[in-house]
């Protein structure tokens, strides 16, 4: 498992190999609006004010293709290990834009909570879509 301080980095370094890794933040742009994803992070700027289901729609993603669903949940996937854990989760803000907050603990196991349906402490391509659709 990476340290937070990596998965949270707005650039990590190229030997992940895959596009999406180069700089989430734009891969997310070829996704979803900037001006929405600005708008959205904007709202949710506040200490423990984060509300997935809002900021999906906010954000455009909850309208989005399946295809569109599953290439946010790759971005996300920091590590690349097909999850998405709670290390993860915590600087999800930051894949939107480089300058998203991390998310608090008390905020990041509500998402976690939220998503984890099977209770294997992690999110699943699945369970990230079922929670953009809610």
């Amino acid at each position: 498992m990476l340290p937070v301080s990596f998965l949270c980095r707005s650039e990590p370094p190229a030997e992940l190999g895959t596009p999406a890794h180069s700089k989430p933040e734009m891969a997310m742009n070829s996704i979803l609006n900037p001006d929405d994803i600005k708008k959205a992070l904007d709202v949710f700027k506040a200490v423990d004010s984060f509300d997935h289901k809002r900021f999906f729609e906010m954000v455009g993603l909850k309208v989005k293709s399946a295809d569109d669903v599953k290439k946010a949940f790759h971005i996300l996937d920091a590590d690349n290990s097909g999850f998405i854990e709670e290390e993860e989760l915590k600087c999800v803000l930051k894949h939107f834009a480089p300058d998203g907050r991390d998310l608090t603990d008390k905020e990041t196991k509500a998402f976690l909570q939220a998503a984890d349906k099977d209770g294997d402490g992690k999110i699943g391509a699945e369970e990230f879509a079922a929670l953009v659709r809610e």
